[in-house]
């Protein structure tokens, strides 16, 4: 098999994995599925949205409650749909502004229209009411640090922590826009430990923002391991920018659906000493190993953990020949298409991706 063709492998269990491990409790509805979904044996709720639209944002999070809520009712779906994406979808169900939420009876196509208030609260409450359910709100659980009087220093001032921190005023309107995203970036990074996303109450805490000279809300510094005086985040609010920041800034490798990427555990000086064992004899193999370990004693941080991954799969390799990086690749990716704790799908994925290298460059 060919390093291209296990490439290709790898990017769809990957994909596999994303959509079944990381999937959302809201049920994601487009042009194809809305219809096998939807007016089948169970009655629904559907948010039809935009992704520029201010009101969905302040949404999005009593909408993922009332998701989370609902996941084990199986008798109910709640669901959502892009109507920049699949405008057919939503013109058909005579939707014009942003955000629209329908209850469609099971079996049905006809819907009406929800005219409540755009809380959790009152949304479970007028699904039970439709679905004869009794379902409770449930809590989820953040992965943004709070920060106080008490802890900021010890967080932010960290020298082995790169922290973005958010200061927020509870009623201030872009804030509570940007809380949806800013919690997903947490999520995203909540398995790198060196990396904290964390917020603090401004409005509060008015002696640490003036410390720091936070005037307007939100404001987000970042904290890097080298500059512990803040440095202005000034990129984008999108979910993509914070993840390209906190890439580029941390030197992680995480997607947005907080995913390692194909160059996650990569050390680039390293994968040369690769091509040359790849191509070497079985006496040379030995001498570069030693050369591969000699480069990992000198690595720090997040990079001797990935060296380490480099040596012992030069080893077995040695020790197994030259099939091991390929054979090893396809166990791994029989795992990753089953249900895998974060934690070890990251270690998985490392291991993986440093194995391409033995693979790709034979």
């Amino acid at each position: 098999m060919s390093s291209k063709t296990l490439f290709a492998i790898g990017a769809l269990a990957a994909l596999l994995f994303v959509s079944s491990v990381f999937a959302d409790d809201v049920v994601v509805l487009t042009e194809d599925n809305f219809e096998k979904e939807v007016g089948q044996d169970r009655p629904a709720l559907v948010e039809f949205y935009a992704p520029w639209c201010g009101h969905c944002k302040k949404l999005a999070p009593e909408y993922e409650k009332l998701g989370a809520s609902f996941k084990k009712a199986k008798s109910v779906l709640i669901a959502k749909v892009d109507c920049d994406e699949h405008k057919s979808v939503c013109g058909k169900f005579g939707v014009s502004g942003y955000p629209t939420i329908q209850w469609f009876p099971k079996g049905s196509l006809e819907p009406k229209k929800y005219e409540g208030a755009r809380t959790s609260e009152a949304l479970v409450e007028y699904v039970n009411k439709e679905a004869g359910t009794n379902v409770k709100i449930a809590a989820i659980p953040s992965s943004v640090v709070v920060l106080t009087q008490d802890n900021f220093d010890d967080v932010v001032l960290d020298k082995t922590k790169d922290v973005l921190v958010e200061f927020y005023a509870p009623w201030c309107g872009h804030c509570k826009s940007l809380a949806p995203t800013y919690e997903k970036v947490a999520a995203a990074f909540k398995f790198d430990g060196d990396v904290v996303i964390a917020n603090v109450d401004a409005d509060k805490y008015k002696d640490i923002a003036e410390k720091y000279g936070v005037s307007g809300y939100p404001t987000l510094k970042f904290f890097p391991r080298g500059n512990k005086d803040g440095e202005e985040y000034g990129g984008g609010r999108d979910l993509e920018d914070f993840v390209n920041f906190i890439n580029e800034k941390c030197g992680t490798s995480r997607d947005a659906k907080g995913q390692l990427t194909s160059k996650a555990g990569i050390v680039a000086h390293l994968d040369e000493l690769v091509k040359e064992f790849v191509k070497a004899g079985s006496e040379e193999k030995k001498a570069i190993v030693s050369k591969i370990e000699e480069e990992v004693g000198k690595l720090e941080g997040s990079a001797a953990r990935y060296g380490k991954i480099y040596v012992n799969a030069a080893k077995k390799s040695l020790a197994k020949g030259g099939d091991y990086a390929k054979n090893e690749i396809q166990r791994l990716e029989r795992i990753l298409e089953k249900s895998v704790n974060p934690t070890k799908a990251d270690e998985f994925t490392l291991k993986k991706n440093v194995l391409y290298t033995f693979s790709s460059s034979s």
